[in-house]
């Protein structure tokens, strides 16, 4: 059903004439008219939708989300199409498999018969760029706890989009706190490059080993051996470790920022 089917089915619904809702959205009867029957050349800007779901009494963002969607070019959303419904097999197999439904043995077998694909789909266009799994959070205070939640390496439960960056073991966090500020604020995504050589003054995620910990800092290597671990936010002293305490550092090098 389209948006302009929804938005009729709905008004109609409420007993609401097209003359009330343009009197209550501020926009005319003809315009709405247009977006009801589908012929509107503009697409109803994100304010319109807005009030048309506190009027109409759709859920919060309901109706921008049906909006959103429409706008996507048609073969991008054929591609989106295919890429859930796979995504929903997958799920399926997962959960019986979890609640032992399906016996792990027989995973190749069933995968067969319900022609679940195990390479790209066909006729479906690699994106520019590489899905990197956000596996959790790191601290970019002090060495903190670190929980990858378990996932195998190259595996999360979130991904972002990286174009032009190709290492397969790269890997995104979140981070926690403000000792990374100004360059890095808490909720920023960082993705990190195990590919790429680090040199002193750069910002790292840094592992530790006894205890399992992890943190984001800049990294220099001091002369008398040491690793000087620098925060960004000069209110922060920096931390010093020895070099058989690290079992990795990765440079960051992109920040995703959720505007």
């Amino acid at each position: 059903m389209s948006l302009g089917q929804i938005l009729r089915e709905r008004r109609e619904k409420l007993n609401l004439t097209l003359d009330q809702v343009a009197n209550k959205t501020g926009f005319s009867k003809p315009y709405l008219s247009t977006i009801e029957t589908g012929k509107v050349n503009n697409p109803p800007s994100d304010t319109l939708l807005k009030k048309l779901e506190r009027i109409l009494k759709f859920e919060k963002d309901e109706l921008l989300y049906i909006a959103h969607k429409e706008r996507i070019p048609a073969d991008i959303r054929r591609d989106i199409a295919a890429i859930d419904a796979e995504n929903r097999k997958y799920r399926d197999l997962i959960r019986n498999i979890i609640e032992h439904r399906i016996d792990v043995s027989q995973v190749s077998k069933i995968v067969c018969e319900q022609e679940i694909p195990t390479e790209q789909p066909r006729g479906i266009r690699q994106p520019a760029g590489n899905w990197i799994p956000i596996i959790n959070k790191v601290s970019a205070g002090y060495p903190a706890d670190f929980d990858d939640l378990g996932y195998p390496v190259g595996i999360a439960d979130d991904y972002l989009l990286a174009p032009d960056l190709h290492d397969p073991n790269a890997f995104a966090v979140r981070v926690v706190g403000d000792s990374m500020e100004p360059e890095y604020s808490e909720g920023n995504i960082v993705v990190f490059s195990p590919a790429v050589d680090v040199q002193s003054g750069d910002d790292c995620f840094v592992r530790f080993e006894s205890p399992h910990e992890t943190t984001f800092k800049r990294v220099f290597f001091d002369e008398d051996g040491r690793i000087r671990l620098q925060p960004r936010n000069e209110k922060y002293p920096p931390h010093f470790v020895k070099p058989q305490r690290l079992n990795g550092i990765y440079r960051a090098v992109i920040k995703h920022q959720q505007l």
